[in-house]
């Protein structure tokens, strides 16, 4: 079952834990929002729904015809390692303890790093050069590469040959490329939100508000919650109506979601994130503890995801 790390930490005792996981989701609106996996093993295979056959009528007594064919693609979601070490001098833990924490200090800093790494692998992961981005296999895949927004496809929406403003119209078009149902998301940077405020501003009207889980107030657009990513870049480059380039232009990317089992969803090993108490440094008067993930995410269904491309300023 799918579960968010919200839930994870309420199952468990440990308050270390819990403060960790509390500062890695609270700023991340994806990882509020993402549930995950726990999977045994270091893979998860699944099968994608590729073509579905036609059903027919038939008259009362008519032979019926042999099933159609339905097609999958395999694919696999291999898991990846994030890692940050939080060390901490003992002669500054024990001789500025009254001014702050420093323990507690670096493990927010670590915490903090490993949610911008896997916050930023989401959106532009790549295990192959991609878009003029250097693939890194120790990676996973991110949503530039698993909707392939260099090239056309019903769940790529594109404002034209080299990018134009947003439409409040171009912005339904992307909602409507998620089915069934409405998008759980729309993930956007803040230029992108800034527009879409003006827009519906100019229409009359203002984006709903309401308070989400966390306590913290969210906007919405028709119903679904707009979240704002640090990570999402301003600089793409459109050639031709696709994206060649992640930097060196001035056009952004809106995101659709759907999250959860059958949708987007992540996977992870080991019980989710971990916490290592390494001990005392063998060659510095320190001690280590380390921040750990086994994480990926699996692409359950094309249609649980689309980009609009090409907003500009």
């Amino acid at each position: 079952m799918a579960t968010t790390l919200a839930e994870y930490a309420k199952l468990s005792n440990d308050v270390l834990y819990q403060g960790i996981i509390e500062t890695i989701i609270k700023e991340s609106p994806v990882l509020q929002q993402l549930p995950f996996i726990d999977i045994v093993g270091n893979a998860l295979t699944y099968n994608r729904e590729k073509t579905t056959p036609q059903a027919s009528f038939y008259a009362v007594g008519e032979q019926i015809a042999a099933p159609g064919a339905f097609e999958f693609d395999q694919l696999t979601a291999t898991l990846k390692v994030i890692v940050e070490d939080a060390d901490v001098d003992n002669y500054v833990k024990q001789t500025r303890q009254n001014i702050m924490d420093i323990e507690a200090a670096m493990l927010e800093l670590a915490a903090k790093a490993v949610r911008h790494k896997f916050e930023d692998t989401f959106l532009y992961g790549t295990t192959s050069n991609f878009l003029g981005m250097t693939g890194d296999p120790d990676s996973f895949d991110g949503l530039i590469g698993l909707i392939d927004t260099s090239q056309a496809g019903s769940q790529v929406i594109t404002m034209g040959g080299t990018g134009a403003a947003l439409t409040l119209s171009k912005l339904d078009e992307l909602v409507d490329a998620v089915k069934p149902g409405k998008p759980d998301l729309l993930l956007m940077s803040k230029r992108s939100r800034r527009k879409l405020q003006a827009l519906v501003r100019a229409s009359g009207a203002y984006l709903e508000t309401e308070k989400n889980s966390f306590g913290e107030y969210i906007q919405l657009y028709n119903g679904i919650p707009v979240a704002v990513s640090d990570f999402i870049k301003d600089t793409h480059v459109l050639t031709s109506g696709y994206e060649t380039a992640v930097s060196g232009g001035q056009c952004s990317t809106i995101y659709a979601l759907k999250c959860g089992e059958g949708a987007v969803c992540g996977i992870q090993g080991g019980g989710g994130l971990q916490i290592e108490q390494i001990g005392s440094l063998e060659s510095y008067d320190a001690t280590r503890t380390r921040i750990k993930w086994y994480c990926a995410i699996a692409d359950f269904n094309i249609y649980a995801r689309a980009a609009l491309i090409g907003v500009t300023d």
